[in-house]
């Protein structure tokens, strides 16, 4: 099964993420699927660049969101 998650990139004491598409039993930075967006805790207000396109597609097909990616996805919806 396909999860939407936070893979860790950053330094120590900097963190920096990566918003990635990867099997569920793949290690939090092993081999991905897909680079889907950026998060970045550190700026005011925190950064959240998410290619909104590929992660329908995804979820799509039947990926699941991580608690935290679901939260950013609800705070990034769409205007109508």
């Amino acid at each position: 099964m396909l999860t939407i998650r936070l893979a860790r990139i950053g330094k120590k004491k900097r963190p920096f993420y990566r918003v990635i598409v990867t099997e569920k039993t793949r290690p939090r930075n092993g081999r991905f699927v897909e680079i889907v967006g950026t998060y970045d805790p550190l700026k005011t207000p925190a950064l959240i660049d998410l290619k909104r396109d590929r992660v329908d597609y995804w979820i799509g097909k039947g990926a699941q969101p991580s608690d935290t990616v679901r939260s950013f996805l609800r705070s990034n919806r769409k205007p109508v």
